[in-house]
């Protein structure tokens, strides 16, 4: 078995991210109900993948939540408000984006834009435009677990772009992220409503282009449905959504996914996830998945709370028909208010097998620490 060690310029982040204080809120306000401000975070992290054969130590920005900068504002004007949101990410060297033959990285360009969004809110609900969440964006992570900071239904951003080896270790499995998937919606430029919340509902409804890719001329379009409440103390949230890829060679690809999470006064929490798809494209298969998740958390540090968690995910057909998925990882985090950061360090254990072949099982390893400004 061999062992690599790779550092990349990243390794300076981690000592701004441990001995940076936290800083006060960058924000300026005009005094006619008018603010914006400046926001970021970095997010380094030290990876190690072992494939059954190899393994691979590296130091690179967590994919989890990649590091990214933002400017957010907004201006009242009567009943109205107007916002807008500028974000992109750093697209520093990240863990997804390294396999057994080195980095797949090529710098920074407008497809890490994730955010030029305008909006109009008022009591009729919200209008956006611009590049920006469709509005199945974010409806598989609904996670009211502390330690979702490292585990959460999107389990292999750590180790996404490795390959999976067969019985007799050679290379040529499908990768861990085909073979893994949340069918999550996206960013896209697009056109988007919200409904006003309504004993806790929210629903919300959008069609979009993917404006910063020059070979998508697809559509896409979907609508979700998002709820939040307390109950004696107990917090609850769930999201379901469909949404629908119109391909320009007239293919279509529909998902349907949802997640819920139940957080108790004690600190016990329950999340879980699904989603299932349907492609009628040549060759795709329709694939499917669950994911659940049992967490804790308390103060029993005087430095932020610790949340420790384990979660499971299971799924069907994603890269061939009758392939099988399995994930399970244990997890913790730290916070540490000081700095106003949050400490982490999760396990997880990947399986695939194909209808002909067991892969060989993929672990990955994650300790980060994520500073927010």
């Amino acid at each position: 078995m061999s062992q690599k060690l790779k550092l990349t310029s990243v390794s300076a982040l981690v000592a701004a991210s441990i001995a940076a204080p936290a800083a006060a809120e960058l924000r300026y306000e005009n005094g006619s109900g008018g603010w914006v401000r400046l926001y970021g975070q970095f997010n380094p992290s030290i990876t190690r993948v072992d494939d059954g054969q190899q393994t691979e130590t590296n130091l690179t920005d967590s994919s989890i939540s990649a590091s990214r900068i933002g400017v957010r504002g907004a201006q009242d004007f009567g009943a109205n408000t107007f916002l807008f949101r500028f974000e992109t990410s750093l697209n520093l060297p990240g863990s997804a984006d390294i396999d057994q033959n080195g980095r797949n990285t090529s710098g920074w360009s407008r497809t890490d834009i994730r955010y030029v969004d305008f909006a109009l809110r008022g009591n009729y609900g919200t209008f956006s435009a611009g590049q920006g969440s469709m509005a199945a964006d974010g409806a598989t992570s609904v996670d009211l677990s502390y330690v979702s900071e490292v585990l959460n239904s999107a389990t292999t951003d750590v180790n996404d772009s490795f390959i999976f080896r067969n019985p007799n270790g050679a290379l040529n499995g499908p990768t861990v992220g085909s073979t893994f998937g949340t069918f999550d919606g996206s960013r896209r430029g697009r056109v988007r409503y919200d409904t006003p919340e309504f004993s806790g509902f929210i629903a919300a409804f959008a069609y979009g282009k993917n404006v910063l890719s020059t070979t998508d001329d697809d559509d896409y379009y979907d609508v979700a449905l998002n709820y939040a409440k307390d109950f004696g103390g107990a917090e609850f949230a769930a999201a379901v959504a469909y949404s629908v890829r119109d391909r320009s060679n007239g293919a279509k690809r529909s998902d349907t996914i949802g997640s819920a999470s139940v957080k108790l006064q004690n600190g016990l929490s329950f999340t879980m996830a699904a989603g299932t798809r349907s492609d009628d494209s040549a060759g795709a298969t329709d694939p499917n998945y669950v994911y659940g998740k049992i967490a804790y958390e308390q103060d029993w540090f005087s430095i932020g709370k610790t949340g420790i968690g384990i979660h499971y995910k299971d799924g069907s057909d994603f890269d061939t028909n009758g392939s099988k998925s399995k994930v399970i990882g244990i997890g913790i985090a730290q916070r540490i208010d000081p700095i106003n950061a949050d400490a982490y360090f999760g396990v997880q254990r990947h399986e695939h097998d194909s209808t002909a072949v067991s892969y060989q099982d993929n672990q990955s390893m994650i300790l980060g620490a994520r500073w927010k400004f």
